[in-house]
């Protein structure tokens, strides 16, 4: 019976919505843009390293670095100097271009872990396209142990920990090299030079062997440190991480795959130098108009359409105005969603009543898209405040908050009770914000366009998933501006009834029919507070909903003694003021309350989503269907119903093997919005299937049906 009466109340309130997937492109998400990786130089030194996609770049006062190891705090970051740009907006900016490593000190007290958790925030743009907001990784780097300098060590030996003597590395751990492919047409070299070790930039040579039909491109070496060698003179050497992109051209036709030959030679800075070292790594190309790699299986995924919204290149403008046209139809389109349609339903009765006052049309529909226009804005900077702060948000993220929930659930029931006639605003409590929404003139129209927003939270309505996912990457300014065009197009039918009378004529005339109607969309109301009441038990648990039913009849008592006192002296009006604010009285406690664990762990045959449990499947080869979800997502709960939660899609997830992962988003998890995130989704559902023995995982659309399930989980054994 639990399981049912949310599944019946979502399917009451809303049928199917078909919400679309953003259309593919070419901007990765900035983890995959600038990829960024950490490891020990010594015990007391750290070396952060980011890869910068050609055509991409980093900001150089944009860094910031923080431990969230107890016991470890970090020195002053030493950032290599980068190249000069002349921006046209913000002037004269430091950038790097190429891969970039960072040495961070460290200072550790005794006794500390000898793994580092540390979270790395950059910012970089694309040329000539977008410029991502601050992102953080995190990084885990296992530190060796603290050497204990002796008398009799060799200065070398103080520097790589060793004590045991004057020894050196191996070659392969002094100058260890990796080969990684980063396109159809580039691969990119990569060493970790230990500390205290250096390789000259001149002895670094590259030649193809068993490559028919490829060549090498112009390489260009990345600036590296000048120091006086006491043999060679003056040389140019790499002491850090060091990445040399090696640019491959292909013909048309070849199998783009062959042999890397890699010649290298270094030195210990105090010490030896080693002879030449040869190393030949076979390689093949990604296919043609393959998104660059990551380096993380769990992080492939389709790209978002390029994100502009500045107007800098025609094609970035056009794609912009793409965008806003999607925006306006999926606002137009969010007046037919169910979860929205009791509210819609109480303005088209208000404007039937003002029929007799057409001259004042206009007026109430300019308010009521005041108030759609406001709130959409409001939501708008609120992404834009939280994405500025490192924070992943999204379409229905307010939801998320349980005093926001047990608010709403305020609202509609005093809504409700007005159109059950149990009370009339207008006096007495109409300074109370439940006053607003039917309050007649244009504050009531406002504050209807207010809740219409806030109702239309939990639904996705077509054509919205392409333009939120663009503005959860895009840059604030064009972010802002499809959140105004979504308000647009759900206030246009209203405002296209203010200002063409003749439009209003399709509706009914006054009547006494209008009573009847209005108690009779009541119940909606009330079945929307119920479901609301619903995912507030999931957030909270018991005494969540306990605070919430006590609040609720508090409220009607005190709705129905406001009414009962209109015309009685100030006592009763006085009695009436203080029973709502003890009504008010849970919605404080519930603010205080602790979330209650997610209910997707405790389900039979389910995996709860972390991301160290998806990167173990993913690395053992295991296929995974990801499901990211929320109990106040209606959608999620249709597919639920007609897809997740049946036998026939528990049969086939036993016996293909597939591992069925749910992450709930009901409530704040930082995890489960990196990876939303990551998928550029603006909100969820989120449906990801990842294949056997690794690749790119494949993005299901919002709404699922058995067969397109059943084909993608085929696909991925």
């Amino acid at each position: 019976m639990t399981r049912l009466l949310p599944l019946l109340l979502a399917l009451l309130l809303c049928p199917p919505v078909y919400a679309a997937q953003s259309a593919g492109g070419d901007i990765p998400p900035p983890e995959q843009a600038f990829p960024a990786s950490a490891q020990a130089l010594n015990a007391d030194t750290v070396a952060v390293h980011w890869e910068v996609t050609p055509g991409y770049y980093l900001y150089a006062d944009k860094f910031a670095f923080a431990s969230d190891t107890s016991g470890i705090t970090l020195g002053k970051a030493k950032i290599p100097p980068g190249k000069i740009k002349t921006d046209e907006f913000i002037g004269r900016v430091e950038i790097f271009t190429q891969g970039l490593t960072v040495r961070l000190p460290l200072i550790r007290t005794a006794g500390a872990t000898r793994e580092l958790i540390l979270k790395v925030t950059a910012q970089g743009c694309k040329e000539n396209a977008i410029c991502y907001p601050p992102f953080t990784q995190t990084l885990h780097v296992a530190l060796p142990a603290k050497a204990v300098a002796s008398a009799t060590a060799s200065p070398l030996a103080a520097l790589t920990g060793d004590t045991g003597g004057n020894q050196f590395l191996p070659p392969d751990q002094a100058f260890k090299l990796d080969l990684q492919t980063a396109g159809p047409g580039r691969l990119v070299a990569h060493w970790d030079i230990a500390h205290g070790y250096h390789l000259y930039r001149d002895e670094i040579k590259f030649s193809l062997e068993n490559a028919p039909g490829l060549s090498l491109g112009t390489i260009q070496m990345p600036k590296g440190e000048i120091v006086d060698d006491a043999i060679l003179g003056r040389q140019t050497v790499y002491a850090e991480p060091t990445d040399v992109a090696v640019p491959i051209t292909r013909a048309a036709g070849s199998a783009g795959s062959g042999t890397l030959v890699v010649r290298y030679q270094g030195c210990a800075d105090k010490g030896i130098c080693y002879p030449p070292i040869t190393k030949s790594i076979a390689f093949t190309l990604t296919a043609a108009k393959t998104p660059p790699a990551s380096g993380d299986a769990s992080a492939a995924t389709p790209q978002p359409p390029a994100a502009d919204g500045a107007g800098v290149s025609g094609g970035a403008t056009r794609s912009l105005l793409t965008v806003l046209l999607l925006a306006l139809a999926g606002g137009l389109l969010l007046n037919l969603m169910p979860c929205v349609l009791p509210v819609l339903s109480l303005k088209a009765v208000s404007l039937i009543e003002a029929r007799e006052s057409t001259k004042k049309t206009h007026h109430h529909a300019l308010a009521y898209a005041a108030g759609v226009l406001l709130s959409f804005t409001v939501a708008g900077l609120a992404v834009i405040a939280l994405r500025q702060a490192g924070m992943a948000s999204g379409w229905g993220f307010q939801l998320q908050q349980p005093v926001f929930v047990a608010a709403l659930v305020y609202i509609l029931l005093a809504m409700g009770l007005s159109y059950s006639g149990v009370v009339h605003f207008g006096a007495g409590l109409a300074g109370t914000g439940q006053t607003l929404t039917t309050k007649s003139g244009l504050a009531g129209d406002f504050f209807t366009g207010v809740l219409a927003v806030v109702v239309a939270s939990p639904c996705t309505a077509p054509a919205m998933g392409a333009a939120l996912a663009f503005a959860f990457a895009a840059p604030w300014y064009s972010a802002l501006l499809v959140f105004l065009m979504l308000g647009l197009g759900l206030a246009l039918p209203f405002l296209l009834i203010g200002y063409f009378p003749k439009l209003g004529s399709w509706l009914p005339k006054p009547g006494a029919w209008m009573e009847t109607l209005k108690q009779v969309l009541a119940f909606p109301l009330y079945m929307t507070a119920a479901w609301l009441a619903w995912v507030l038990a999931n957030q909270l648990g018991a005494d969540g909903i306990g605070l919430l039913l006590v609040g609720a009849v508090l409220l009607a008592l005190a709705l129905w003694w406001s009414e009962r006192s209109r015309y009685r002296g100030m006592p009763s009006k006085l009695l009436a003021g203080a029973l709502v604010l003890l009504a008010l009285t849970p919605l404080v406690l519930i603010h205080g309350m602790p979330t209650v664990a997610s209910g997707a762990s405790h389900q039979a045959g389910v995996v709860a989503f972390t991301p160290a449990r998806l990167a173990e499947l993913r690395q053992k080869g295991t296929p995974v269907f990801v499901d990211m979800s929320a109990d106040w997502c209606i959608t999620c709960k249709i597919n639920e119903r007609a897809v997740l939660d049946t036998d026939a899609f528990r049969s086939l997830i036993k016996r293909s093997g597939v591992v069925y992962m749910k992450g709930d988003w009901t409530n704040e998890n930082p995890d489960i919005s990196a990876f939303l995130k990551r998928w550029h989704s603006p909100g969820v559902p989120v449906y990801v299937v990842f294949p056997k023995g690794g690749g790119p995982g494949a993005k299901l659309p919002s709404v699922l049906t058995p067969g397109l399930v059943r084909t993608a989980v085929e696909n991925a054994l």
